[in-house]
């Protein structure tokens, strides 16, 4: 099972994006940039999912400095933004990170990027929020 960092400092939004992937990836969290750099060191993710406004070391940083790891630098980091300010994707692809999602989040958009870093066949996932199960 590919296994997904996600670092997200907002208890309800990592809650949401556990619940959507864990029955499909190994997931690990982490609430600020610091831990985030820490877990990618020792876990080794497939992915991480990085939020850009984060307590201690934010998501700019805690990217660039796993970037310029030579053991991390090739895994993936989707950038996820509340603020979807103009040229915030553009400074997200420069700090590092190899794709971005504005929040909210499209959940089909988001397991397509997945599927694509992955190196899957997409998965076909309907919203919980309109009433159905994603996971059959």
């Amino acid at each position: 099972m590919k296994k997904i960092l996600i670092v997200e400092d907002v208890e309800f939004n990592q809650d949401l994006l556990v619940q959507l992937m864990e029955d499909h990836y190994e997931i690990l969290t982490a609430a600020n940039g610091e831990e985030g750099i820490r877990l990618a060191e020792s876990e080794r993710p497939d992915l991480i999912l990085m939020d850009l406004s984060l307590p201690v070391i934010d998501g700019w940083e805690a990217t660039r400095r796993i970037k310029t790891n030579v053991m991390l630098k090739d895994i993936p980091i989707i950038a996820l933004s509340a603020h979807a300010m103009i040229g915030d994707e553009e400074k997200a692809r420069q700090s590092g990170c190899d794709d971005y999602l504005s929040k909210p989040l499209d959940e089909d958009l988001l397991f397509q990027k997945l599927a694509k870093f992955l190196g899957e066949t997409p998965l076909f996932h309907i919203s919980r929020r309109n009433g159905f199960d994603p996971s059959f």
